[in-house]
């Protein structure tokens, strides 16, 4: 039992010693899959188990204030991660066929690295917005595809700044953060007040975009298992699994919320 067992952690440090990048080693929560674990388990006790027993009978928080200066700090973040994703690659020497990681200490390299680092925090960060749901009492926004993607998201950037920090996959995250400025900028004007009700009805062309980035990244993944590209395989299929099971999830979900609703609504 014991010899067992220390064969699966030598296997997991000779494993980490040998696919993760030195650079980011001893960056915040890189040391170890172990914190961000933590924080995710913790996460999903609290909005799932402890939140809504403690809000059972209490009234709604009003945080109507520090949703306003979250969302507009989401948005600054956003346009700030599209910005360094450009700057670093994908406006400059970066191939949309075939991006291969460079681990270097090239500058270039290190600021992609760093951009992901920053992405991944954001995915943490992010987890607020059940947290939001919670102590406003609004628990039925928190579906599965709401904590699904919540969750995944952060362990995928994780594994990202931990493995692949830089090259083919990294045009995800630069897709999602300019979808995450539109989405934030959207609740940010939402909790500005009824007044600019009137302004909003492009609410459900945000999920269109959300599923819109599924197909550009599945198709961008895709095309990595039909030509050689020094970009493992493995993590391309996965990003591209996801994708589609992303598209169906938001997909589901415009169907049930705009679809459905519109035709109960005519009816």
């Amino acid at each position: 039992m014991s010899t067992g067992l220390t064969n699966i952690v030598d296997g997991y440090k000779t494993f980490m010693e040998i696919n993760s990048d030195p650079r980011t080693a001893k960056w915040f929560l890189m040391s170890s899959p172990m914190p961000l674990l933590v924080i995710l388990i913790s996460y999903l006790y609290f909005v799932t188990k402890a939140g809504p027993k403690y809000m059972k009978d209490r009234k709604p928080y009003d945080l109507r204030l520090i949703m306003i200066v979250y969302n507009f700090l989401q948005v600054l973040c956003s346009i700030y991660l599209v910005y360094e994703g450009l700057m670093a690659g994908w406006l400059k020497d970066y191939s949309l066929k075939c991006q291969p990681i460079d681990y270097s200490d090239n500058p270039s390299a290190v600021r992609m690295a760093n951009a992901c680092w920053c992405y991944m925090m954001c995915k943490v960060v992010e987890l607020l917005d059940t947290v939001f749901f919670v102590l406003r009492k609004k628990n039925r926004q928190i579906s599965y595809l709401h904590l699904y993607h919540h969750t995944l998201m952060p362990v995928c950037g994780w594994i990202g700044v931990k493995f692949l920090p830089g090259g083919h996959g990294t045009l995800l995250g630069l897709i999602n953060s300019f979808v995450h400025i539109i989405m934030y900028t959207y609740y940010l004007l939402a909790g500005l007040g009824p007044q600019l009700q009137k302004y909003l009805w492009w609410k459900k062309y945000v999920t269109t975009l959300q599923m819109v980035q599924f197909v550009i990244v599945f198709l961008h993944s895709s095309q990595l298992l039909l030509f050689e590209c020094n970009y493992p395989k493995g993590i391309v299929a996965l990003l591209g699994f996801n994708a589609l099971y992303f598209l169906y999830l938001f997909g589901t979900f415009y169907w049930k919320t705009y679809v459905v609703s519109s035709r109960r609504k005519q009816n």
